[in-house]
């Protein structure tokens, strides 16, 4: 891949994301790249110098696009930006940043490897669901993380009949259920006693949160099929339900409604610098690499 025009996306809360943008802006056009800023970035950060365009520009123009922010910003871009098919390469200024892996004292330096050619393509999976009452689509979005369905008041508990491609599988009661992809694996899903998937596995991982019963745990599915899960009980029916795509919600489930989730036709484009592992990542974020000795806890 050639990057002759590259977008910059940063994290719309943040302050002090002027410099670095400008110090990257400049790198790159020092390489002959041409820059395109994100609307939003451009105004929070205050720069006008650069050539500024909205998603949809950047879909449509943009080669590369870098997101500078936790991965919380990289789930917005790549949710804007799956459909026109731009890689995305993540710099991070949040703080774990499991998807923007690149730390920012290292940026341009990672980036002028990038733009040189040494690089490694990533391809992560992503999610599609609707909200389905009494056959009219309610509403509809796409997931790169997870999707997550759960009580939208304090009191009783969700259940859910949970069904793969018409097959019943079980139902539960809980004050909700996360469908992540194996990118997700790492986040909600993670924080609720699920399993870690490689991110190259082709796969859906349920994971019940707070469920009635331990009978109820997290499973492994193949991503070939669709996920029907209907709410046939809410604690309190005046307290609804709420389904999260990302950082998307609806609000107004009820009971009957149903959730179809399956894998997205579009995938997202992780760029890396040469070196990038996975593996790494978990020993670096997670302490993988920590062994306790035997007077730590003394300590």
């Amino acid at each position: 891949m050639h990057f002759k025009t590259v977008a910059i996306v940063g994290r719309y809360q943040d302050s002090g994301l002027d410099a670095p943008i400008r110090s990257l802006a400049n790198t790159l056009v020092s390489t002959g790249c041409s820059v395109l800023l994100e609307a939003t970035t451009a105004q929070n950060a205050g720069i006008t110098e650069f050539p500024i365009g909205d998603y949809a520009q950047i879909g449509e123009h943009a080669d590369l696009a870098i997101v500078m922010g936790g991965d919380g910003t990289m789930i917005g871009a790549a949710r804007e930006l799956a459909h026109s098919k731009v890689p995305l390469i993540g710099i991070n200024h949040g703080r774990l940043g499991f998807i923007t892996d690149i730390p920012l004292n290292d940026a341009n330096d990672a980036l002028l490897s990038v733009l040189k050619g040494e690089y490694d393509v990533e391809e992560r999976s992503m999610l599609e669901g609707r909200v389905v009452r009494d056959g009219q689509v309610l509403y509809s979005g796409v997931a790169l993380n997870d999707v997550v369905i759960n009580r939208a008041g304090r009191g009783g508990m969700i259940e859910l009949r949970v069904e793969l491609d018409g097959v019943f599988m079980y139902r539960q009661r809980s004050d909700g259920l996360i469908i992540s992809t194996p990118t997700g694996s790492t986040a909600y899903a993670l924080a609720a006693s699920g399993p870690l998937l490689h991110p190259s596995l082709k796969a859906f991982l349920l994971v019940p949160v707070a469920p009635q019963t331990l009978s109820n745990r997290p499973i492994v599915l193949p991503d070939t099929g669709t996920l029907n899960l209907t709410i046939t009980a809410l604690g309190r029916v005046e307290s609804g339900g709420s389904v999260h795509f990302d950082m998307q919600t609806w609000s107004d489930c009820q009971q009957g409604d149903r959730i179809d989730v399956r894998r997205s036709q579009d995938t997202i484009r992780f760029i890396h610098p040469k070196g990038y592992s996975f593996f790494s990542t978990l020993r670096q974020k997670l302490g993988w690499n920590h062994i306790p000795l035997p007077n730590d806890e003394n300590e």
